[in-house]
C-alpha cells in the first residue's frame, strides 16, 4: 500500500512592523498605515447617551496621537503565529468601567445606518462565526482587517463577508464593515 505524504501549506504570517511574525497571546498596537488621520484602535462608546456597551473605534487626532489600546490576537485553529487569510479572535487587554468582554464581534446590521459595527460586548463562544476574523494584505504592502470566516465543519451559512474600515458618527471614530478600509501596520 502506498502512502503520500503531501507538505502542509500554511499562508504566510502576518508581521510586525519590525518585519516578525505576530504571535499567539502577545499584545499589540494596531497602528493606521495613514498616520496623519488619526491613532490606533480603542474601545469607544457611541456618545448616546449611555457608556455601554463599547464599540471598536479608533483614537482621534491630537497632538501627540495615541498608539490606542494592546490587543491579542488568539487563531481559531491550533498554532502560535497570526497567519494571513486564517481565522483568529482579537480581545483588547485590559478592563473596562462595563462588564463585558473586549474581544471583538461583528454586530447586527444597523437599521438607521445599515452598517455591521465590531463590538466588544461577549465573550467568543466557538458556535459563533461572529467573532472570527482574519487578515490580508492589499496590493501596497499593507493589511486590512476582514471579516469572512473559514467553515470548518462544511455545513457553514455563507457569511455576508466585509472589509473593516473607519467611519466617523457622532464624531467618534468607528471600525465597521464595508466602510472605507482601514490599512494598517502592527
Amino acid at each position: 500500500m502506498a502512502t503520500s505524504t503531501m507538505a502542509q501549506t500554511w499562508p504566510g504570517a502576518v508581521l510586525d512592523a519590525d518585519g516578525q511574525p505576530l504571535r499567539s497571546g502577545v499584545e499589540y498596537y494596531v497602528l493606521p498605515a495613514a498616520t496623519d488621520t488619526a491613532g490606533g484602535l480603542t474601545l469607544v462608546n457611541l456618545n448616546n447617551g449611555s457608556i455601554c456597551p463599547l464599540f471598536v473605534g479608533q483614537e482621534p487626532l491630537a497632538a501627540v496621537v495615541s498608539s490606542g489600546s494592546t490587543v491579542i490576537f488568539t487563531p481559531r485553529v491550533t498554532d502560535t503565529v497570526i497567519r494571513e487569510t486564517r481565522d483568529f479572535t482579537v480581545e483588547f487587554t485590559g478592563f473596562t468601567i462595563c462588564a463585558q468582554s473586549t474581544a471583538w464581534m461583528v454586530g447586527e446590521k444597523n437599521p438607521e445606518t445599515g452598517r455591521r459595527y465590531i463590538l466588544a460586548e461577549m465573550s467568543p463562544t466557538p458556535s459563533s462565526n461572529a467573532w472570527h476574523f482574519n487578515i490580508v494584505k492589499n496590493d501596497q504592502g499593507l493589511y486590512n482587517f476582514q471579516w469572512c470566516p473559514n467553515c470548518l465543519t462544511g455545513v457553514c451559512p455563507k457569511p455576508l463577508c466585509g472589509d473593516a474600515g473607519i467611519v466617523v458618527e457622532n464624531e467618534r471614530r468607528l471600525l465597521v464593515l464595508d466602510g472605507p478600509i482601514l490599512s494598517f501596520y502592527i
